[in-house]
């Protein structure tokens, strides 16, 4: 046999320099790859566990019915025989007196009774009268003036409600005020007269007469 044939291939052997530059090279990457995965185990985690899970689905049953309230019968209500009530007429009252009212007229006051009774025949008695006319103009110098004011009279009146004599117990201030209330309650004005014992008398009665101009 020829030496030739007997020669073995001889492989070159790695260099251990490329072969820690290798190894370092792969370990750095499966590092890299370590950190990069390790974040995202938690959600994978979850996911899956999501996807796992199947809701449980429960079924209520349904409320049983209620039956319906029994039938209500309604009986009449026995009638009982109508009782007439009977209501007294009531008495009619007789209208007031009305004056007629002029401009300026003075309101109607109430009848009082006479305070005493005469304490001889013919004696005026002291009462206070209601008006059965009581007609007020103003003066025209008190117009022109913007007088005003309230006068108080003291009056004689009649048997009839005619005033006889009319005296000034309490002017207004002005004379002019004063006079034409004294003239106009004495040729104008009527009152209510006094009844003593169902018989018209004389009487006193303090009579205020005011002046009043609304629109100055």
């Amino acid at each position: 046999m020829s030496s030739a044939s007997l020669a073995v291939a001889v492989r070159p052997r790695p260099e251990p320099a490329r072969v820690a530059a290798l190894s370092a090279t792969i370990a750095l990457n499966l590092a890299a790859l370590l950190v990069l995965t390790r974040p995202l185990a938690p959600q994978v985690l979850a996911l899956a566990h999501s996807l796992t899970t199947v809701p449980r689905v429960v079924l209520i049953e349904p409320p049983p019915k209620v039956p319906p309230p029994p039938a209500i019968e309604l009986k009449p209500l026995p009638h009982s025989p109508a009782t007439p009530v009977h209501v007294p007429p009531r008495p009619s009252a007789a209208p007031p007196a009305v004056a007629p009212i002029v401009e300026g007229a003075q309101p109607m006051t109430t009848v009082a009774p006479p305070s005493a009774a005469p304490a001889q025949t013919g004696t005026p008695v002291e009462a206070t009268l209601a008006y059965r006319s009581a007609p007020l103009r103003f003066p025209a110098q008190a117009l022109r003036q913007h007088l005003q004011g309230t006068v108080l009279l003291r009056v004689l009146v009649d048997e009839n409600g005619a005033p006889v004599r009319v005296e000034v117990e309490h002017g207004s201030g002005y004379a002019v005020l004063d006079r034409s209330a004294r003239e106009q309650v004495l040729a104008h004005w009527r009152f209510q007269p006094a009844m003593v014992d169902g018989h018209a008398v004389r009487a006193w009665a303090r009579v205020p007469v005011s002046f009043v101009l609304h629109d100055l």
